[in-house]
């Protein structure tokens, strides 16, 4: 995914800052070196942490609900957010972590009987070398591949790793305000990201979209309305949509948290525009935590915080009324 412009400089694809490296310079991530005319990711089988989680974690509550995920993550991230809740490890720029190989990590996972492998905490691009020869060989065990990205990633990068990425959670940050991007994230423009979306949609990866709603700029319900529409537009009105409650952290602590009336307020109005799959995050106990047929309004999957309690589902049908539920199982 790497262009040699000339005797010194390299152009990197895999996202969209698309970053020109002079030799001996790095990236926007920090975590890519020109050395020679050749890029080196500097964070190859540098594992900062690896987990056991839900896959409702991710949060993908349609990807195989109650079942477990192995979770990954090196430092680094191409966003420079200034509340980053990962901010430890996604916004460090000093190369660490465990040395594990693409095998280990397919061994490990299988050896604790996970369903599926979770590139997340930090933004999976930029370890994106790694990622993808692990997907390549976690797909030879039967092990499903996960991302929890940004989506600023180039359509080469999907295309790339179209075969192994079989589901994406892609966040968004209040709601993808273009002015917010730019002042929060350092993010010149978002369209990139919704672009991401229609090429992973083509290529039948499943999605679930989140948009953290962060306090003092990021909760514009004006914004909020155009952003649902552009995710229907391209999406359809089945994908899951994940609102969630902002704490204040990193270098953005002099404002409150979320209130969950104005959660509320946002999941009618995602609902009005016809979203049939609408869920409140980072709010345990919550009745939106659950899955609601469309069509009957049952509980099919009842929730408290990550945790299953209950499937009322025969294969991917309500079995109430039968309706069949945007969901793999």
């Amino acid at each position: 995914m790497y262009s040699k412009l000339n005797s010194n400089k390299v152009k990197c694809n895999l996202c969209n800052f698309r970053c020109v490296i002079a030799d001996g310079k790095r990236g926007i991530c920090g975590l890519r070196e020109n050395r020679n005319g050749i890029l080196y990711t500097l964070v190859y089988g540098k594992v900062i942490s690896y987990a056991i989680d839900p896959i409702e974690k991710k949060p993908l509550f349609h990807f195989y609900p109650g079942s477990t995920t192995f979770s990954i993550a090196t430092i680094g991230c191409n966003f420079r957010c200034i509340f980053c809740d990962n901010w430890t490890i996604s916004q460090d720029r000093e190369v660490k972590g465990e040395e594990l190989l693409p095998e280990e990590i397919v061994y490990m996972a299988k050896r604790y009987g996970c369903k599926c492998i979770s590139y997340t905490y930090t933004e999976p691009t930029i370890f994106f070398e790694y990622a993808y020869d692990i997907a390549r060989l976690a797909h030879k065990e039967g092990i499903f591949n996960t991302f929890v990205t940004n989506g600023y990633m180039t359509p080469e990068a999907i295309d790339l790793i179209n075969g192994y990425l079989d589901a994406a959670t892609v966040d968004f940050k209040g709601s993808g305000d273009p002015d917010f991007y730019k002042k929060f994230c350092k993010v010149p423009d978002v369209e990139p990201i919704f672009q991401s979306l229609l090429e992973m949609k083509k290529k039948g990866i499943f999605i679930e979209i989140t948009d953290l709603i962060v306090t003092g700029g990021g909760d514009s319900k004006e914004a909020f309305k155009k952003f649902i529409k552009k995710i229907v537009d391209i999406l359809g009105d089945s994908v899951p949509l994940h609102i969630l409650r902002f704490f204040p952290s990193y270098m953005y602590l002099d404002v409150t948290s979320t209130p969950i009336k104005l959660l509320e307020e946002l999941y009618n109005i995602a609902k009005d525009y016809g979203l049939k799959y609408v869920y409140l995050g980072n709010v345990p106990g919550h009745k939106y935590e659950h899955t609601y047929c469309p069509n009957c309004n049952n509980i099919v999957i009842k929730r408290i915080g990550f945790e299953v309690i209950d499937i009322k589902l025969k294969g991917k049908n309500c079995i109430y009324c039968n309706n069949e539920i945007n969901i793999r199982i």
